[in-house]
């Protein structure tokens, strides 16, 4: 079995596949200072609290977006299931044209979701929206060059960035409201969080749709923590939640 796992700077999730199939699927609150006992020991306990054999596990992918715990990921699957795992970075085979100044600047996670979103729709230029801690949006042509894209706040960020830098403005539960026009500080607060979100990702696809494709309409692929929220607007053609652990495994694929 595969375990995959994508350490944001919020949560880390995981999936374990066996074969093509995932498994299980879990999440994991990310601390920066973790060490590689703590990880490595969740680990091994969230597969046996699924009736998993932590020795099933051969191979391990794994990208992070947070560097203080890119040698505690590493020392956990080394210690823990005597795995040297693939470390999702600028270098490896990917399977793409990475059309970027510095490619090592791209973060490991557009990587891991480019992967897997050129695997799902090959031959065919797509646009992924990955709705975390910030909400990035990429973009790759259907001759697999990623062409980059752009990153804003997310949703949740936003929210406590407005809260914390303002005297009377509330944390607010981040839902899809009903009406626009909010008439509480509450409504309005998440009008502007959700229906804010929902015009700057159709700008951003509609300008990328000029800009990079020429003016053919992409397959647009909605991920992360997030999209759910807003997957009955029409930004979608497709929701695909575990898009980077996929793109995890595919990657695992392309360099054993």
């Amino acid at each position: 079995m595969i375990l995959t796992f994508d350490i944001g700077n919020t949560q880390i999730s995981g999936g374990v596949f066996n074969g093509q199939n995932m498994v299980l699927q879990f999440r994991y609150g990310t601390s920066a200072g973790a060490s590689s006992d703590e990880l490595g020991v969740f680990l091994r306990s969230v597969l046996r609290e699924n009736q998993l054999d932590p020795k099933q596990i051969k191979n391990i992918a794994y990208c992070s977006v947070v560097p203080s715990m890119n040698y505690p990921a590493l020392g956990a699957c080394i210690k823990y299931f005597d795995v040297e795992p693939l470390v999702i970075r600028a270098g490896i085979k990917t399977g793409l044209k990475l059309r970027y100044s510095n490619p090592k600047e791209i973060g490991a996670d557009r990587i891991a979701a480019a992967i897997g979103a050129v695997t799902l729709v090959p031959g065919i230029d797509c646009i992924i929206v990955d709705m975390g801690t910030a909400t990035t949006i990429d973009v790759i042509t259907r001759q697999n060059e990623y062409r980059g894209g752009a990153i804003l706040p997310g949703v949740n960020m936003s929210m406590h960035v407005l809260a914390s830098g303002t005297a009377q403005l509330p944390v607010v539960e981040i839902v899809g409201p009903e009406k626009v026009c909010g008439t509480t500080t509450v409504g309005a607060i998440q009008s502007g969080l959700y229906y804010g979100t929902i015009g700057a990702v159709r700008e951003l696809i509609t300008r990328f749709t000029t800009e990079s494709f020429g003016g053919r309409k992409p397959y647009v692929i909605g991920t992360g923590g997030f999209s759910h929220l807003f997957e009955k607007v029409g930004l979608f053609d497709r929701l695909v939640p575990n898009l980077v652990l996929s793109g995890l495994r595919i990657a695992l694929e392309l360099n054993t």
